[in-house]
């Protein structure tokens, strides 16, 4: 579809068109479309900078078109944008989004519209700044962002010439990949720390070693759904991430299913000796009132609805313009006689009477809210006032995943069907995942496009597994067949999570992709502007839902570069205390990717990483030095190396990371 003659963007306007300083010298525009919430930024650089292209960012919800002037670091937009000579884009996304079981609203407007007509109407500013042209266009975006890059490459045409979708789901993806992680979660919750030391580097065990029945048979279930058996470290902070957002639209689209789920045969609820009743908890109690985030922060009380997320905490979560430190963030309830992660929250006496809430978790004496209160309905609550906790829906939904079983390209269902294909669960009457992917991306994912794209996956995914990649480029290759090398290229990140964050929670376990991000837009505009073909798409396999990539750089493909580190030449040893050993980094990178820049150690766990070594810029490079531990215990020792598209170590742009452990005990 042409997009440039939108009629619900037909009358655009700036309120603001004026020259910057800060934080780097450019232009602003600031506009919208009338009769419309949709509203945009442009950020110009000078006319020397530029070179004829933009990179729009699309967020996983429509948000704020002010988000980018935040950034610092990697994390920022505008700088990486004008350090490749484009000026950028970023809207609100048309206002609030369509879900399902909401309010009938067009899709298409959050999903791309907004977006497309804001990307035409730069072209328009970009040509009285510039001069006569059309400049190249690149949308990019993850989790959620990604469905909508996706929804846009697929129902435009004409309005950009690249994407970059980037940590991406499939249409089965909602509610089923959470589903499952908080049935493992649940299960698991006594076990995940030996899971975690087994699956990491230089373990000497087995993963499922030591666990019951139910346990092996849900860390099998949950694996095979394609959960990264080697991320398990994070089950302290992941939470149940977007769940709580999603939850709600569930109950409403599917009520008949909760209704069932304790009853009707097939369903974990109706069988009599399943763990699931001894967690069911349905407790009336009184609280001992709200808790607004500033009372929470002061307290020191974890945030567990922005868990994974290491500048969270309610005194960042809540900071803004609307009096969010006023927000009820938590409930207190003294005397709480169980520990269970989401249930509901209704409240049954006082002035909040009839007043409904998620919960996350409990920590202490309070129940942490999924998300604030901004109606400031709980402020009203009062010390005395009964409050009903049940997770029995919460409890449900963990196996809904089982009865959503979709057709023979989602071979991760497969552990669900019987000798003859057919489920083993009864089925609900439709697939709810397509619901929400329709409503976020405006139609279902087809793999057909127009211009060239690539995708960016991480190994370590919680939120978007892995293979669900894989999925989308199936669907790529059902339409271009031979040709899809000509329009596509799928890069795997490994040690890499969901969030595009620069600063890991975890930094001696993942790097941050965002430089792999950058090498992708700088490699897709070269692309598409001269015919240079990027990178090779990483060779990877897909078994039993886990993505498997070969050791070797040169085997692998891709741009991230690889490292191995051995202790004493293997990733374990056991020494005495004050025994000095031998720690040796090899690095290198896949043909086309830049060269090595620099290295760092970790001796201590902190992720501090003073330790460095700044190589001469190679493809290759090893790196041995000596070590002595002197404290007893089991100590890992991590090695970062950073790679550069130029081989410039100074930049924060396209500087793409990788890591490698090893396992040194002293007895």
């Amino acid at each position: 579809m042409d997009h440039s003659a939108d009629p619900t963007f037909a009358a655009p306007y700036l309120d603001i068109d004026e020259w910057r300083d800060a934080p780097v010298p450019h232009r602003y525009a600031h506009g919208g479309f009338r009769g419309t919430d949709t509203r945009f930024s442009l950020y110009f650089p000078p006319a020397g900078d530029y070179r004829g292209r933009f990179f729009q960012h699309i967020t996983p919800v429509p948000d704020s078109e002010h988000l980018a002037q935040r950034a610092t670091g990697r994390e920022d937009k505008i700088g990486f944008a004008f350090s490749c000579g484009a000026y950028f884009v970023e809207t609100n996304g048309g206002g609030d989004p369509a879900t399902p079981g909401g309010p009938v609203a067009d899709a298409t407007i959050t999903a791309y519209r907004a977006n497309a007509a804001a990307a035409q109407y730069s072209r328009v500013v970009a040509r009285r700044l510039y001069g006569d042209h059309r400049p190249y266009g690149y949308a990019y975006g993850g989790s959620g962002g990604g469905y909508r890059t996706i929804g846009g490459a697929e129902s435009t045409e004409g309005v950009w010439d690249g994407f970059v979708p980037y940590v991406i789901g499939s249409p089965m993806a909602i509610p089923n990949v959470f589903a499952v992680r908080m049935h493992a979660q649940r299960i698991l919750r006594d076990s995940l720390d030996r899971i975690a030391d087994a699956a990491d580097a230089g373990s000497a065990r087995a993963v499922d070693a030591g666990l019951t029945e139910e346990e092996r048979a849900t860390l099998a279930e949950v694996t095979r759904m394609g959960f990264p058996l080697r991320s398990w470290f994070g089950h302290r902070t992941m939470g149940f991430h977007a769940f709580g957002t999603l939850y709600p639209h569930i109950v409403t689209v599917d009520p008949a299913y909760f209704a069932g789920f304790w009853s009707s045969p097939g369903h974990l609820g109706a069988e009599p000796d399943a763990s699931v009743h001894r967690d069911r908890v349905r407790h009336r109690g009184p609280t001992s009132g709200a808790i607004t985030a500033e009372q929470a922060a002061a307290q020191g009380l974890p945030d567990q609805r922005a868990a994974g997320t290491p500048r969270g905490g309610f005194d960042e979560a809540f900071k803004g313009p609307r009096g969010e430190k006023d927000s009820v963030v938590a409930v207190g309830l003294p005397g709480f006689p169980a520990r269970i992660q989401g249930a509901d929250l209704v409240v049954i006496t006082g002035a909040a009477a009839g007043a409904r809430a998620t919960v996350t978790g409990f920590h202490g004496d309070a129940a942490v809210l999924d998300a604030p209160d901004r109606a400031g309905i709980l402020a009203r609550l009062e010390p005395g006032d009964l409050v009903d906790i049940d997770n029995s829906a919460f409890l449900a939904a963990q196996t809904y995943h089982r009865h959503q079983v979709p057709d023979r390209t989602y071979p991760v269902w497969d552990q669900f069907r019987d000798a003859a294909g057919d489920p083993q669960y009864p089925q609900r009457p439709f697939l709810l995942g397509p619901l929400f992917t329709q409503a976020a991306s405006g139609h279902l994912p087809t793999g057909r496009f127009t211009g060239k794209m690539i995708v960016v996956s991480c190994l370590l995914d919680r939120e978007a597994f892995p293979w669900q990649a894989d999925w989308y480029r199936e669907r790529v290759r059902e339409h271009l067949g031979d040709r899809t090398d000509d329009h596509f290229r799928l890069w795997f990140v490994d040690h890499a999570l969901h969030g595009d964050d620069e600063y890991q929670e975890h930094p001696t376990r993942t790097v941050t992709y965002l430089g792999v991000l950058h090498q992708a837009l700088r490699e897709l505009s070269a692309w598409v502007e001269t015919g240079r073909t990027p990178a090779a798409t990483t060779r990877y396999s897909v078994e039993d839902g886990q993505v498997r990539v070969p050791a070797r750089a040169a085997d692998r493909l891709g741009v991230q570069p690889v490292v191995t580190l051995t202790v004493d030449g293997a990733d374990r040893v056991e020494i005495a205390a004050g025994q000095r050993v031998r720690l040796e980094a090899v690095a290198e990178t896949p043909p086309g990717a830049g060269p090595i820049v620099a290295l760092a150690w970790d001796f201590d766990g902190t992720g501090a990483f003073t330790d460095t070594t700044d190589p001469d810029p190679a493809a290759a490079v090893t790196i041995g030095r000596d070590h002595v531990f002197t404290e007893p215990g089991t100590h890992f020792v991590t090695v970062r190396v950073s790679a550069q598209l130029d081989g410039d170590p100074a930049t924060p742009f396209a500087r793409t990371d990788n890591l490698a452990r090893a396992r040194v005990v002293v007895g």
